[in-house]
């Protein structure tokens, strides 16, 4: 089953024009997948703030649903001596 995501212009986030459309879309698109920034072509400007801007819109999206913040994941070492 192929899931749907909203574009950019879905959920009323404008692109700015000296951005590549392009890009943003696809950075907006990574960012709702749960996807990561590690590859060069991912550091892209247009590609970043698309990643931001949905990164933003999952967050409005969740405090709408009353998950406000997700517990911070976190791993420590100890030693015994």
């Amino acid at each position: 089953m192929q899931s749907s995501y909203p574009r950019p212009q879905d959920v009323g986030v404008r692109i700015s024009p000296d951005l590549r459309e392009d890009r943003f879309c696809a950075g907006f698109e990574h960012a709702l997948r749960g996807g990561q920034l590690t590859q060069a072509e991912y550091l892209r400007r247009s590609f970043r703030l698309g990643f931001r801007a949905a990164k933003l819109y999952l967050r409005e999206v969740r405090r709408r649903q009353g998950i406000l913040t997700f517990p911070v994941q976190g791993r420590f070492r100890v030693r015994a001596t």
